[in-house]
């Protein structure tokens, strides 16, 4: 049987609401954060290495990085789908499959990049740190943040705000591991980012991920998505 590695407010998430779509029977194990530095902690290098979340293991088989494990999970399984995910992973060549490939490359190798930016240079001002010091870091950090960080986003947010006004869903009228690989940034981003009245295509189709009963039930074993 499959076990999911999870930690709370994370990426794992993703790997939660596919196996759900999926019907996959799975044990979750969950890991806390540590409550001062929000880190993973040490347990999960038990697990693998690098010491992130998430990580399945599945038999012999041990895989970390969410992207990895959706890609694992739609190639041994997905053959069990039908209807709306029929479509899980487009045909090899087709526009579809190309969106696909795009979104899940840039979920992860730009647009979460800035996100955590953002999470990190809000939170730094917050710390504990010399009375004298705290204004040097806010300057700094708000600084960063209005010269890099939000002319990036706006700029990625722009973009996705056009793709889904002309898209249901990442790829197109069907759901496809895009989506699930790009649910986590998009849940982040409207907590850090945006707000959903700037952008009502991106909020509408947070509302039609989050309305689908697999995620919901994902949710519920896991728990709470984003940390803010």
């Amino acid at each position: 049987m499959i076990t999911v590695h999870h930690l709370e407010t994370s990426r794992s998430q993703r790997v939660l609401w596919l196996l759900e779509e999926l019907g996959i029977d799975y044990k979750i194990k969950v890991y806390a954060r540590d409550p001062k530095t929000k880190l993973a902690p040490a347990a999960l290098k038990k697990v693998h290495p690098l010491g992130k979340s998430p990580v399945i293991t599945d038999g012999d088989e041990t895989i970390a990085e969410s992207g990895a494990i959706l890609e694992y999970l739609a190639e041994r399984y997905g053959s069990r789908v039908s209807g709306d995910l029929a479509q899980l992973q487009p045909t090899v060549g087709t526009p579809a499959h190309r969106q696909v490939r795009f979104w899940m490359h840039y979920a992860e190798g730009s647009l979460m990049n800035w996100l955590v930016m953002k999470l990190v240079f809000k939170t730094i001002p917050t710390q504990p740190m010399p009375f004298l010091v705290r204004p040097i870091a806010r300057a700094l950090c708000g600084t960063v943040q209005a010269k890099l960080i939000d002319p990036n986003l706006a700029t990625a947010l722009a973009y996705i705000e056009d793709h889904l006004s002309r898209n249901a869903w990442f790829a197109g009228e069907h759901i496809s591991l895009a989506d699930f690989q790009m649910s986590f940034a998009v849940e982040a981003a409207l907590s850090r980012a945006a707000k959903g009245a700037d952008f009502p295509h991106l909020a509408a189709y947070q509302a039609r991920m989050v309305a689908r009963p697999a995620y919901q039930r994902g949710v519920a074993k896991g728990g709470p998505v984003v940390m803010g």
